[in-house]
C-alpha cells in the first residue's frame, strides 16, 4: 500500500441536525425528490428521544441524514457564525432547473437569490432550518469547458459572482423560444437582473 498517494473519494451524503424533523423531511422531499430509505425513532437505542431519517433521491442508500436531537436550540445568529455555507445540486439542463423553479414557486418555495455565475446558473433556497441549498445547471453543459472558463476567462476573474437574475424572466424567455445558450448570454450580460440592487449578503 502506498499511503503517500491521495485517494480521492466522492461525496456520498451529509447529515443535518434539526428541531423540525417532519418539516425538514417534507421540504427535502418537495425540493430534491428525497424519499426515506429508513427511519428510526430511537437509532441509538438510548431512549433519549433522538430520531433519524436517511433519505435519497438516487440509487445510493442515502444522500442526507436528518437527525432530531431533543434539547437542540435554533441559531438565530447563524448568519454571523462560521458554517458550511451551502450545498449544491446540479441539473443536467437549464430546462430542468427552470421547470423545478416553476414547480416549487407554485407551492410557495422561492429562491432567496439567483445568479448567472458565468460557469453556472444557480438558484439559492433556504430550508426550514435556514440552511442554503443551491440548485444549478452548468452553462456549458460540459465540466471541462466550464472549468477552463473559470481558470482563464478575464470576465470571470473580474466578476466571479456574475449577475443576479430574476428566474421568472428566464422562464419567460425560454417560453418565447430563446435557447439555453441565448438565455445564459443575456443573463450574464445583465439583461435579466433586477432593477433594484440585491445585497448578495442575503446568503450569509
Amino acid at each position: 500500500m502506498d499511503n503517500k498517494e491521495i485517494i480521492r473519494p466522492k461525496l456520498h451524503h451529509y447529515g443535518l441536525t434539526t428541531t423540525r424533523f417532519e418539516e425538514m423531511k417534507n421540504w427535502y422531499e418537495k425540493v430534491l425528490g428525497m424519499s426515506p430509505t429508513f427511519q428510526s425513532l430511537d437509532p441509538t437505542g438510548s431512549g433519549t428521544g433522538i430520531k433519524a431519517s436517511w433519505l435519497t433521491n438516487d440509487n445510493a442508500n442515502h444522500r442526507i441524514g436528518i437527525i432530531y436531537i431533543p434539547g437542540l436550540k435554533d441559531d438565530d445568529q447563524k448568519y454571523v457564525h462560521t458554517k458550511i455555507h451551502h450545498v449544491a445540486y446540479e441539473y443536467e439542463t437549464l430546462d430542468d432547473l427552470l421547470d423545478s423553479y416553476v414547480r416549487l414557486s407554485e407551492i410557495g418555495i422561492e429562491p432567496v437569490i439567483s445568479n448567472d455565475h458565468g460557469a453556472s446558473i444557480a438558484f439559492y433556497y433556504r430550508d426550514p432550518d435556514q440552511n442554503i441549498v443551491e440548485l444549478n445547471t452548468d452553462t456549458f453543459v460540459d465540466w471541462e469547458m466550464s472549468t477552463e472558463f473559470m481558470k482563464s476567462s478575464p470576465q470571470f476573474a473580474a466578476n466571479p459572482n456574475g449577475n443576479i437574475i430574476i428566474p421568472g424572466n428566464l422562464v419567460e424567455a425560454r417560453q418565447l423560444g430563446a435557447t439555453a445558450a441565448e438565455i445564459h448570454h443575456r443573463a450574464y450580460a445583465g439583461e435579466f437582473s433586477p432593477l433594484k440592487p440585491v445585497d448578495p449578503l442575503v446568503l450569509s
